[in-house]
């Protein structure tokens, strides 16, 4: 192009001559501002928009809009705030604050961590994080009351033991109420195992017959004995009692303490047919059976599971924690077959070793159990936490 051609409007939608001036692009100012805020505009757009895009042209399709910045000023379009907002539920102190990985607190790796003072990070031992896995699964929030059940076909095969011991680890990790209930239809032996005495005043017969007059927390602590953190409610000991407690008198129990109690705990009577029994299943949340590893104490603890189903506890079943108690075995009992069989019909089973503070047959408490007893019994605390909702 030469000197004397003309010029056209730079503007595309123009094209109007400019003349022949030299460096005149535009036939007016307006045009060349026009310009200028075109260009402003290619220039907000996103980085990855193809040509095609901005040209308002796609391939096999009508022309669409070109997705472009919002204007400040303007509401953002909906594509733009399609993607939910964060609630105030999500910032939980889990999530915004960095911890960092636990110390030692048990044996040589806990003194080292303290003789250093606190300078050199020793990490915990495989038993030291199962145990604080368990207590941090005891610890589950809980919705409502929650009902657990100890059951056995057989006597002597250990139920009291496993209910007190149960309670005492659920109420030492939680920071609710617990309660233990013993509704065993005779002289039962729960208060005793877990106070130190059987003369209590107030049973669960004086419980129930009261339960109109009960409207507050406090008001059923003259009912119960205080093991612990764990509230007890004995049964009755009198052998001048003629009555013992029915379906109708448990059901009223176990309503009324669990309107004031977090987790209900049931030694439950010897056998599977007496009447307080059908109503402890009917309100039971997870189920434990306690057998022992001989064969009277495993297939009774079997055949508790085989009348549970053949009664329509098939759900309770499936969940069971079955707690062997083996302060009596024998060598010549083929312990893992038993395991098989059981594992097979249950959610968990677990073995109670023998341990000189249980064998005395006295009061329960968890500082003098032996290190294997209180894993034990913090592993089925566990599994009757996993049933938490």
């Amino acid at each position: 192009m030469t000197d004397c051609e003309e010029r056209r409007c730079a503007l595309p939608s123009c094209g109007q001559l400019v003349g022949t001036t030299e460096g005149q692009k535009y036939c007016s100012v307006e045009h060349r501002l026009e310009a200028r805020r075109l260009r402003a505009e290619r220039n907000a757009e996103p980085a990855h928009t193809s040509s095609l895009a901005r040209s308002g042209r796609s391939l096999g399709s009508a022309a669409e809009p070109s997705a472009r910045a919002p204007v400040y000023g303007l509401e953002p379009s909906a594509a733009l705030v399609s993607r939910e907002a964060p609630l105030a539920s999500e910032l939980t102190e889990s999530r915004i604050v960095r911890r960092s990985p636990a110390a030692a607190a048990w044996g040589w790796r806990g003194l080292a961590y303290r003789w250093s003072g606190r300078r050199i990070h020793v990490t915990p031992s495989s038993a030291e994080r199962q145990y604080r896995a368990c207590v941090e699964q005891i610890r589950r929030d809980l919705v409502g009351p929650h009902h657990v059940a100890i059951v056995s076909l057989k006597g002597g095969v250990g139920k009291t033991t496993i209910a007190a011991g149960l309670g005492l680890t659920l109420a030492e990790h939680r920071g609710d109420r617990v309660v233990a209930i013993d509704a065993t239809p005779n002289p039962g032996t729960l208060a005793e195992r877990l106070v130190g005495s059987a003369e209590i005043p107030n049973t669960i017969s004086q419980l129930v017959a009261r339960a109109d007059t009960i409207d507050s927390f406090a008001a059923t602590l003259d009912y119960t004995s205080l093991a612990g953190r764990l509230e007890v409610v004995a049964s009755d000991q009198d052998p001048n009692i003629s009555t013992v407690l029915d379906r109708d008198g448990y059901a009223s129990a176990s309503e009324l303490l669990g309107r004031y109690f977090d987790v209900v705990l049931t030694d439950s009577g010897t056998g599977m047919i007496h009447s307080a029994m059908r109503a402890t299943l009917t309100v039971a949340d997870s189920l434990v059976v306690v057998g022992t590893p001989t064969v009277d104490g495993a297939s009774r603890a079997a055949k508790t599971l085989d009348w549970l189903t053949a009664h329509g506890h098939g759900g309770l079943v499936s969940r069971a924690i079955l707690v062997l108690s083996c302060d009596r075995t024998s060598r010549d009992v083929d312990g893992r077959s038993l395991r098989r069989h059981f594992d097979a019909r249950c959610r968990s089973v677990h073995d109670l070793p023998y341990d000189p503070h249980l064998a005395t047959g006295g009061r329960i408490e968890l500082d003098a159990l032996t290190g294997s007893s209180r894993r034990v019994l913090m592993e089925v605390a566990a599994d009757v936490a996993d049933d938490f909702a």
